[in-house]
This record gives C-alpha cells, sequence and structure tokens, in this order.
C-alpha cells in the first residue's frame, strides 16, 4: 500500500484529526487525516484508493475494536472526526460522480426518540464504509422515512430507538415500509433491541454494535 495512504488509515484508526490536533499525543506535531488527504490527491491518488485502501480498513478496525471493548466512544468519536475531514477531501468526487459510493444508507431515531449517539456512530461506520449518508436526525416520523425512500427507491432504511417505550414506534414505522416498500431492506438497532424482536416485527437485521451493521451492507453489495 501507498505510504500515504497507510499514514491516512493510522490518522482515522488512532483519531489524529489535523496538524493542530493534541490527540493522540504520540502523534502530536505530525500530519493528520486533514492534511494527508488534501497531499495525497495533490499526488494524483484516486479518490475511490483512499476510500478503499485507507479509510474503509481503518473503520473496520476501529469498528471491531469498538465491538471488542478494546476502546469506548469516545475513541470512536475522535476517529469519526478523522474520518469527516477525509471525507472533506473526497466527498465532492463521490457527488461528481467520478467516484462511486456502494449504495444509500438512510437512518434516523425513530418518535419520540432523541438519543442520537448510536445513531451518530452507525452513520459515521457506514459512511466510512463507503455509503452515501442521509440522516434524517431524531423523533423522525413514519411520513418522514417513506418520503426519504421515495426519493431514494434503492436506498437501505436504518432505525435507531434507545427507549423501551418507543420500540412500539419503531415496529410501526417498520410495517408501514414494509408495506409500501416490500423489497426494502430494513436494520433496526439501539440498546434495547434484540435480533428476536427484529424478527418479529419483520425488519431484515439487526446487531448489537455498529460495525455488524457495516458487515452487513458490505453483504449486500459483494
Amino acid at each position: 500500500m501507498n505510504d500515504i495512504l497507510k499514514k491516512i488509515a493510522c490518522c482515522v484508526e488512532f483519531g489524529k484529526i489535523n496538524k493542530t490536533s493534541p490527540y493522540p499525543p504520540n502523534m502530536k506535531d505530525q500530519d493528520g487525516a486533514d492534511e494527508l488527504t488534501k497531499k495525497a490527491l495533490e499526488e494524483g491518488i484516486n479518490p475511490n484508493e483512499i476510500l478503499e485502501n485507507a479509510l474503509i480498513p481503518a473503520m473496520a478496525i476501529v469498528g471491531n475494536k469498538f465491538s471488542r471493548n478494546e476502546i469506548y466512544v469516545p475513541q470512536m468519536l475522535m476517529s469519526a472526526k478523522a474520518m469527516k475531514n477525509v471525507m472533506i477531501h473526497i466527498r465532492p468526487f463521490f457527488q461528481s460522480g467520478e467516484t462511486k459510493r456502494k449504495g444509500t444508507f438512510i437512518i434516523g431515531t425513530v418518535t419520540g426518540d432523541l438519543h442520537d449517539i448510536g445513531k451518530n456512530l452507525v452513520s459515521m461506520m457506514v459512511e466510512g464504509g463507503g455509503w452515501e449518508i442521509i440522516d434524517l436526525g431524531v423523533d423522525v416520523s413514519t411520513e418522514k422515512f417513506i418520503k426519504a425512500i421515495e426519493e431514494n427507491p434503492k436506498a437501505v432504511i436504518g432505525l435507531s430507538a434507545l427507549l423501551t417505550t418507543t420500540m412500539e414506534n419503531m415496529k410501526k414505522t417498520v410495517i408501514a415500509i414494509k408495506e409500501k416498500y416490500p423489497d426494502s431492506t430494513v436494520l433496526v438497532g439501539g440498546a434495547p433491541v434484540t435480533q428476536e424482536f427484529c424478527d418479529k416485527i419483520g425488519a431484515d437485521f439487526s446487531s448489537p454494535d455498529p460495525q455488524g451493521a457495516v458487515d452487513y451492507l458490505q453483504k449486500l453489495v459483494s
């Protein structure tokens, strides 16, 4: 792998955002994800190479570490910030159609639920896995999900709920989506959500951690 791609991957894995970022301490005053991605593009490295050979592998490492409780939410968020600085530079190439995304992923926290950390972590991991994200935010009505699917007919949908009291709203939304779009793929997640609940409400997949969602999406397009 190109040396600069290895450095970008390292910055994303350990949350080195840019040169002025003090975190992690052992990378102080070194170029971060921001400077290195800019330099890679200036050197003529294809944006898709940056995505496939730096960003996706690094985010997979981060996701697996999180799954194994080797890192926690603060470290994940630092990696997310580093990843976003890479995306700032390569996103225009995807938007222009010069480089292709793997697909579109619509995500939101269901009606009545205002929690967004889990949703944001999944969004970050999925985007780092090469997908376009449409984040509908929190307290998202069934109608808003349906409208987003109408506008993005081939998208995969992700629903999040952190409260047992809002799981009923998740159920209603999944049923409504499947009634209108029977071929749609719906992922559900959140602390109280189990595979048993997922199966019961007719969703396609549930994972206790973000990396599980990324792995499932990868299988859909492979």
